[in-house]
């Protein structure tokens, strides 16, 4: 039997690379593997050794890519993060509202299709046949429909589906990608599975699917390795995996913290607005693309919505107007807290008594700030840091790095962190001034099974206090919090 990877005794000659032992695996020709593990547990560090990034100490890995006969190893491993999808060089001036500031957009701005497009021929000859290909590619993952928008304008989901074409049109022999499914909403998370089981027949690919869900592994997955405390476990059957590992826990938090969070003091200068959110007819268009359509919504002081529809359907664009980090909110009848927006209260005003989320937030954050820091930067509501924290407030940021299961992280800095961490720094930076009115937008994202539990707990028993509001975007039924009774979907709008 072919043996396309093997890595014996693996140790990295950096230290800082290193697992807490040495590394063995072996993937065979006919496997579609899974690295299963939780947040900070390794699974991206294998990677890293199976595509030959880290050079090892005593033996190389050993790579048999037959029938292929690209000769180097990074023409036959492509590795997907996802991490950044907004376009390698461009990325650096990308920030968080870039996406709604349609006036910053400059004439160098890519759409999707010169990006797929420029990807197509510098992965290979063109062909009718590899014109085919893409043809299929793009139909399968609509990207038709994209094809002539702003490269950063797409929302999470569909730039995943454009990265991922761009990889696929290389023809790797083996292709790892980083939880994969997250941000897609659940009929393009079939169909993906349903694709990369057909590709990894029709094209001699062998997938390697890092996860932190369990719930997430394709049927076409036949062999999973765990991998936990840095420590790569033995290679074992899905079944076998999901006999053992399959249990998902039920409740997380404890009572303590439960409790300790249901008795946090209010603040004096609260709002108490019986209408939270109010938008009447709100309509957003970009150029000849209507985002949203005389969309109306009352939000309530105290009520919990879900708030859900495919990609690309305005999810976070409408949370932007909300958020009050979307100029076009101004132009739109739109009262937040029982104010209507340009009355004279400032943006900031209104910040103070919203947290929020968002992968865009997370893609916007580059700093490499103590995670301490990080939170912090939510009582001020800046994406650094300006004004330094005084005790107390410290004090308020380790409490609730505590609650998120984050101590002993508040020094570590948050691009060393694992991405799962990443997002558990950001929801206690949501968190960290108590606000009236939590946005969630895919607060789960990236976050293996028992923080997932852990989060729904702490949303829940932040729910139960008393002028709390909150709005969270899913594409997982089950990660809503059973405190959500009020539902809105919006559809797509495709002219």
């Amino acid at each position: 039997m072919q043996t396309t990877l093997r890595i014996s005794q693996g140790v990295t000659r950096m230290p800082k690379w290193r697992m807490a032992r040495p590394v063995d695996l072996e993937l065979c020709d006919s496997e579609q593997l899974a690295i299963a593990g939780s947040n900070g547990s390794g699974k991206s560090m294998l990677a890293d050794l199976m595509t030959g990034r880290h050079p090892l100490l005593m033996h190389d890995p050993e790579y048999d890519f037959r029938p292929s006969t690209k000769p180097l190893v990074s023409d036959n491993i492509k590795y997907i993060t996802f991490r950044d999808c907004y376009g390698g060089d461009n990325d650096r001036t990308y920030y968080l509202q870039q996406r709604w500031n349609h006036h910053d957009i400059d004439e160098e701005t890519p759409t999707a299709g010169e990006t797929l497009e420029r990807a197509f021929l510098m992965a290979g000859t063109d062909t009718p046949q590899r014109r085919a290909f893409q043809q299929k590619l793009y139909e399968l993952f609509g990207l038709d429909r994209l094809l002539d928008k702003y490269i950063i304008l797409l929302s999470s989901g569909e730039l995943r589906k454009t990265e991922l074409a761009k990889t696929l049109f290389c023809e790797p022999r083996i292709l790892i990608m980083d939880n994969p499914f997250i941000g897609l909403d659940a009929s393009t998370r079939e169909q993906l599975k349903t694709l990369l089981g057909e590709l990894s027949k029709q094209m001699h690919l062998q997938i390697v699917l890092i996860l932190s869900k369990t719930d997430d592994m394709p049927d076409f997955i036949t062999h999973v390795i765990p991998v936990e405390g840095m420590t790569v476990g033995k290679k074992m059957t899905r079944d076998q995996y999901m006999s053992v590992y399959g249990q998902r826990p039920a409740h997380i938090l404890s009572e303590e913290k439960e409790k300790a969070i249901e008795a946090l003091p209010y603040h004096d200068d609260d709002y108490h607005a019986e209408e939270v959110v109010n938008m009447r007819d709100v309509s957003i268009r970009y150029g000849a693309r209507t985002i949203l359509k005389d969309l109306n919504w009352t939000i309530r002081n105290g009520e919990r919505w879900s708030l859900s529809g495919p990609n690309g359907s305005g999810k976070s664009t409408l949370l932007s107007l909300i958020c009050a980090d979307n100029p076009q909110g101004y132009a739109c009848d739109i009262s937040l807290f029982g104010m209507t927006r340009g009355s004279g209260e400032s943006i900031w005003d209104i910040k103070r008594h919203i947290g929020y989320v968002s992968p865009e937030m997370h893609r916007a954050y580059k700093k490499d700030l103590p995670a301490i820091r990080i939170v912090a930067s939510g009582l001020k509501d800046s994406i650094g840091l300006y004004v330094k924290p005084t005790e107390e407030e410290y004090e308020i940021c380790r409490w609730w790095m505590d609650i998120f299961g984050l101590e002993g992280l508040q020094e570590r800095t948050f691009l060393t962190l694992s991405s799962g961490e990443q997002r558990l720094v950001l929801l206690a930076r949501a968190f960290v001034k108590d606000p009236e009115l939590l946005i969630l937008d895919e607060p789960l994202h990236g976050l293996d099974d028992r923080n997932r539990q852990m989060v729904k707990d702490i949303i829940e028993a932040f729910c139960r206090r008393r002028n709390k509001t909150l709005i969270m975007v899913t594409h997982y039924e089950e990660e809503l919090p059973p405190c959500i009774d009020k539902h809105k979907r919006i559809e797509q709008n495709h002219h």
